[in-house]
C-alpha cells in the first residue's frame, strides 16, 4: 500500500487482532494511532547523533503473565516496574532509547481508561526471542503481551505477534507480508539446488555411519540449513546499514574482483554441523528408545557419544556465525561478494562489466513469479549497484543476484527465460504464523 501512514498500519493491526482468536482486549482503533505515530516520529530523532532504535510492548501491568507455562525456564522474560509511570511521547522514548537496546529489552507500554498511553516498565530477555527470529537458536520463548512494535529505522516500524510478522510501514509503504522466496518458488528451487555437493556428502555420510537413517528424512532439514544460512548472511549485512550485493554465478565472465580469495570453510562448517546434528538425533534416539523400554542399565558409551556429538553441533554452530560475520564484513568494501553454487566466496569488491541491459524487468509481488501477476518496470529508475546486478543477471542466465540497499531493503534478480525477474519485500527472518490469527479462506 504506497501513501501509506501510520494509521493506516494501526487499522491493518488492529483489523487482524479483532478477528483473532486472543483472550486478551484489543486496545481501541484510537490508541493504536496514537502508538503508531508516535513511534514513527520518534524514529526521525536522533540521541547523542545515533538513530533512535527501540521497540516497545503492549501489555497491561494489572494482569502481565495471565496464562504462566506449568514449567518456567531460567531465560523466560520478566517485567522490570518502574516506580512511576512515563507518559508515552517522542521525548520520553528517545531518552530510554539508550537504555533499552531492541536486541536485548522493549519497553512495557499500556493505556489508562481515557485512552492514554505510559510507560510502566521494561522487558528482559528479549535477546533468545531476536536469536531464534535470526535463525540462531532453535527454539524460541514465548512472547509477553499482546503484541511488539519496533523502530528499525527512519520512519519503519514492524509489528509482531507471537513470531508473526503483522506488518511493516516502510516510510510511506504498508507492507502486509514478505515474500518466501527462499523456500517456495523459482529461489528457492536454485538454492535448494546449490546444496547438492552437501545432499551427496549426507547420503554417503549416513550409508557410511547410520545405515538405520534415510536420507529423505533428513533432506528437508538440510534444505533448511542452507537456506537459513544464506538468511543470516542477509541479515548481517543489513546491520552494517551500508549496502551491499552478492553474486551466486556459474562462472565468472565479466567479473573484475579486486580481492581474490577461495574461503570454502563456510560450505565445509555447513556440512560438519548437518552430520553432527544427526550424530545427536541418532544417540538421543537410542538412549530414549532404551529407556522407554523399561531399562535401567545403559551403556556409558552411549552418553559420551550423545554428549561429545551435542558439544560438536554446538562448538561448529559458533563457527558458523564466525564465518557469516567473516563474509558479511566484506560487503563494506563497494563490489560484489562473489559465491560459487556451493557457497565458496571467490573474492570481493567485484565489479560487473556487463552493460547490454534489459528494456524491461518485470517485479513479481508472488515468490512464484506466476506469469500473470508480473508487472514491468524500467531497469534505469534504479541505482548503480542494481543495474549492475540487472545487466548482469540478464546477460547471464542461471546466475542468482541480491542486493542489499542501505535502508534496508533486500531484492532478488534471476533470469527466466526472457524476462529478468526482480523479487522484493524479501522474508529473511524465521517469521511464524501463529495459530491465534485467523486466515482468509
Amino acid at each position: 500500500m504506497p501513501n501509506a501512514q501510520p494509521k493506516d498500519l494501526a487499522f491493518h493491526v488492529f483489523e487482524k487482532l479483532k478477528h483473532s482468536k486472543i483472550a486478551l482486549p484489543v486496545p481501541p482503533l484510537n490508541v493504536m494511532e496514537e502508538l503508531f505515530e508516535c513511534l514513527f516520529f520518534t524514529s526521525m530523532r536522533t540521541e547523542e547523533s545515533d538513530l533512535v532504535m527501540v521497540t516497545v510492548t503492549l501489555i497491561d501491568p494489572n494482569n502481565p503473565d495471565p496464562k504462566p507455562p506449568r514449567n518456567i525456564v531460567a531465560e523466560r522474560w520478566s517485567c522490570i516496574n518502574f516506580e512511576t509511570p512515563i507518559e508515552l511521547s517522542i521525548k520520553s522514548l528517545v531518552k530510554l532509547s539508550k537504555a533499552s537496546d531492541p536486541s536485548s529489552t522493549s519497553l512495557a507500554v499500556y493505556y489508562d481508561q481515557q485512552g492514554k498511553l505510559f510507560i510502566w516498565g521494561m522487558i528482559d530477555q528479549a535477546i533468545h526471542y531476536q536469536s531464534f527470529l535470526n535463525y540462531e537458536s532453535e527454539s524460541g520463548s514465548e512472547q509477553p503481551g499482546l503484541f511488539q512494535v519496533s523502530i528499525n529505522d527512519i520512519g519503519t516500524l514492524n509489528v509482531l505477534f507471537d513470531y508473526e510478522l503483522l506488518a511493516t510501514l516502510k516510510q510511506n509503504v504498508l507492507i502486509p507480508r514478505y515474500l518466501d522466496v527462499f523456500t517456495i518458488g523459482p529461489i528457492s528451487k536454485i538454492l535448494k539446488g546449490n546444496a547438492a555437493q552437501l545432499k551427496s556428502e549426507l547420503r554417503t555420510f549416513l550409508k557410511t555411519t547410520h545405515t538405520g537413517e534415510t536420507f529423505e528424512d533428513w533432506e528437508s532439514f538440510l534444505n533448511g540449513i542452507w537456506i537459513q544460512t544464506l538468511s543470516r548472511l542477509l541479515l548481517r549485512i543489513q546491520n552494517y546499514h551500508h549496502g551491499g550485493a552478492i553474486l551466486i554465478a556459474d562462472n565468472h565472465d565479466d567479473i573484475d574482483i579486486k580481492y581474490t580469495v577461495q574461503y570454502d570453510r563456510l560450505k565445509h562448517a555447513i556440512s560438519n554441523y548437518a552430520k553432527e546434528t544427526i550424530n545427536n538425533y541418532v544417540a538421543e534416539t537410542l538412549i530414549e528408545d532404551y529407556i522407554s523400554e523399561g531399562k535401567k542399565v545403559i551403556d556409558k558409551n552411549w552418553y559420551v557419544e550423545e554428549s561429545k556429538s551435542l558439544l560438536a553441533k554446538q562448538e561448529i554452530a559458533d563457527e558458523i556465525k564466525g564465518c557469516i560475520s567473516f563474509l558479511a564484513s566484506h560487503t563494506c568494501v563497494d563490489g560484489v561478494l562473489l559465491f560459487s553454487r556451493d557457497m565458496v566466496s571467490k573474492g570481493f569488491g567485484g565489479v560487473l562489466k556487463a552493460r547490454r541491459m534489459p528494456k524491461k524487468i518485470f517485479v513479481s509481488p508472488t515468490a512464484t513469479a506466476s506469469p500473470k501477476s508480473l508487472i514491468p518496470a524500467d531497469p534505469n529508475h534504479f541505482g548503480t549497484r542494481h543495474r549492475s546486478i540487472i545487466a548482469y543477471c540478464y546477460n547471464h542466465p542461471g546466475s542468482l543476484g541480491l542486493v542489499i540497499s542501505q535502508d534496508g531493503d533486500i531484492r532478488a534478480f534471476y533470469r527466466i527465460e526472457e524476462k529478468l525477474i526482480m523479487w522484493e519485500n524479501i522474508k529473511t527472518q524465521q517469521f511464524l504464523k501463529s495459530n491465534k490469527l485467523k486466515r482468509r479462506t
